[in-house]
């Protein structure tokens, strides 16, 4: 990473859309995370755990929520000071775009539409009638299938398989090593034997997405798989035929979806959750790590656990089972107990028939 350019926190402030308590000339050249931030860095704060430790820190600004008390160093108050620490990231550490042109060793099919600034690296293959928007980038190895269509903006990351009439939005960035456009896993069994069923839909994958690293995600039946805008996938994720992931959802690594399932908006999937097919997840859910999902979430609803239960319930079932082998032992010793007072009881009848 190259040193970044030096800016000054009047600056900073204009581009957060802060307020400043502090010298508006003095300069920072970094960020840090709060406890390693010295003085020429910016850093943020926000939870109590870190606003009332203001005075720890050795950074030159900290970011902080707009209600924060005034406190000795420079602060610069803004409405979610993460949101406002990941601008000033992209401010002070800019990613350098490659210079435009398609390298030597790139294949270009026919009847391709380039737009303007598009960068294609070394051993890059695009198929026939295929359509790049201005400042694309493909990076080396990457693959574009034929009508495949890529919208402005969007960069597609070394050694990415984009297949055949597959269409990605604007602004999209697909990591190393995934593969959008796979065949789904359908196949007809006659009694003996798979046959393999054809997959003819797409994957559609709209602005302002961001696909993790390793993922694959399948192609429709007939229609689409359909990842709608804003929606971020971490590494490792599987999202199989014909399910849709809706706006600014969010899917952790390891996770998998399998065919036909419904996500909503704003829902969170953490890691390694396990999602049966055709189930529908309600907008602003949220399916914890590791769930095995048999049945649908309502909307706004958090389930946890395998077998799946809402969060709540889960939690109950989770603070049991350190104690189940004291609750066995009890179980047996009640057992024994009510056996013993049963001949009792049997023996007490018993004297009464003489």
């Amino acid at each position: 990473m190259s040193n970044p350019a030096p800016l000054t926190l009047g600056e900073i402030a204009r581009w957060v859309g802060g307020e400043l308590s502090g010298a508006p000339d003095t300069g920072v050249t970094g960020a840090a995370p709060f406890e390693q931030a010295g003085l020429d860095d910016i850093t943020f704060a926000e939870g109590q755990k870190f606003l009332k430790r203001l005075g720890d820190t050795d950074a030159g600004a900290v970011l902080v929520p707009k209600d924060c008390p005034d406190t000795e160093g420079a602060l610069i108050r803004v409405d979610q000071p993460k949101v406002a620490f990941a601008k000033v990231l992209d401010l002070l550490y800019p990613v350098p775009a490659p210079p435009p042109g398609v390298h030597p060793t790139a294949h270009i099919g026919d009847d391709v539409a380039l737009g303007e600034e598009v960068y294609i690296g070394p051993m890059a293959a695009v198929g026939n009638h295929v359509t790049l928007g201005d400042r694309v980038q493909l990076h080396a190895g990457a693959v574009v299938g034929e009508g495949v269509h890529i919208g402005n903006d969007t960069v597609i990351h070394p050694n990415v398989s984009v297949l055949e009439r597959c269409r990605i939005g604007k602004r999209v960035f697909i990591q190393a090593g995934t593969v959008i456009g796979s065949d789904g896993f359908g196949f007809a069994h006659d009694g003996h034997r798979y046959h393999k069923l054809r997959h003819l839909g797409i994957v559609q994958i709209d602005d302002d997405a961001e696909i993790g690293a390793g993922n694959t995600i399948d192609r429709a039946t007939f229609d689409r798989t359909w990842i709608q805008q804003g929606v971020k996938t971490d590494n490792l994720v599987h999202i199989a035929h014909n399910c849709t992931v809706g706006e600014n959802s969010i899917i952790v690594a390891g996770a998998m979806l399998a065919g036909t399932v419904t996500v909503g908006k704003n829902v969170i999937i953490a890691g390694q959750a396990a999602v049966s097919q055709h189930l529908t997840i309600g907008d602003n859910a949220i399916v914890g790590p590791r769930a095995g999902l048999s049945r649908s979430v309502p909307p706004g609803e958090i389930h946890s656990g395998n077998p799946q239960a809402p969060h709540r319930i889960w939690l109950k079932y989770h603070r049991l089972i350190p104690r189940l082998p004291e609750i066995k032992k009890q179980v047996v010793d009640m057992e024994r107990r009510l056996k013993q007072l049963e001949r009792r009881t049997d023996g007490d009848n018993h004297d009464d028939d003489i």
